[in-house]
């Protein structure tokens, strides 16, 4: 009886899995690269906690964007702490990119990075899979050199303006 059903099993399943997996970027490949990154500019809000709740920071980071009718750059997150080491938990900033001449929305504070050297990885994909994809690519690079991630690093994601959130992510850690 099983063996008559598979077929229909995986193509009521399996396939669209895939396919919503291929939709967001989930096969995309990750590039890592030695370059320079910044000077960035950014305002944010400071948290600490379980790494799955920082959407909920980075929305109210927004919220006060919006409020204060400044408008918001690329979303940043500076990952100050391991969550490998932490068990889950992260210090952060997390925020919005703001140009140089943009007042910084009342609530948040006002943080810049200086252009230096990074290694980079950049992937096209959804923001709920580019993070994983992105650490696992710079971790597996690193490795070969003989080296770790190390933090801080940086996340920048910049939405493609579509509704399914894919854009560009990259995660900057200093060389």
């Amino acid at each position: 009886m099983l063996k008559k059903q598979w077929p229909a099993f995986v193509l009521a399943f399996v396939v669209p899995l895939l396919a919503v997996y291929w939709w967001w970027g989930g096969f995309n490949a990750v590039s890592v690269t030695e370059t320079e990154a910044g000077p960035y500019r950014y305002a944010y809000l400071d948290y600490e906690g379980p790494i799955s709740n920082m959407r909920k920071s980075q929305r109210k980071a927004l919220d006060e964007f919006n409020a204060a009718g400044v408008e918001a750059g690329d979303t940043i997150s500076v990952i100050l702490t391991d969550p490998r080491a932490t068990h889950g938990k992260v210090r952060a900033q997390l925020g919005y990119t703001l140009n140089d001449i943009a007042a910084i929305p009342s609530g948040l504070k006002e943080g810049r990075i200086e252009r230096r050297p990074v290694y980079a990885a950049e992937v096209q994909a959804v923001v709920l899979l580019a993070p994983s994809k992105s650490y696992q690519a710079l971790s597996d690079n690193l490795a070969q050199r003989g080296k770790s991630i190390v933090m801080p690093t940086v996340e920048l994601f910049r939405p493609a303006g579509a509704a399914d959130r894919i854009g560009t992510f990259t995660l900057e850690m200093n060389r």
